[in-house]
């Protein structure tokens, strides 16, 4: 299923991503930011289990924010899961 997430505290604007129904991650795209850092985070998550993506990424900062572009993935993920079940 496709989501849209409006990130938080960070520079993206928009993060675009596709939860399937066995709970992976596809199709990762962030608008605005830091576009080559966030296109990594896209291929290195492509096909993860949510879990796992959550489990590594949550709670990462930028800066002196207390929340990054990686950390806002992970607020859309939790959300995105709570809708799948």
């Amino acid at each position: 299923m496709k989501y849209e997430y409006i990130p938080e505290g960070v520079c993206s604007r928009l993060i675009n991503f596709d939860l399937a129904e066995d709970g992976t991650v596809h199709d990762v795209v962030y608008t605005g930011g830091c576009n080559g850092n966030l296109k990594a985070i896209g291929k290195l998550v492509e096909g993860m289990p949510a879990d796992k993506v959550i489990e590594i990424l949550k709670g990462n900062t930028c800066g002196l924010k207390g929340t990054s572009c990686a950390d806002q993935l992970t607020k859309a993920l939790e959300e995105a899961k709570k809708e799948l079940k």
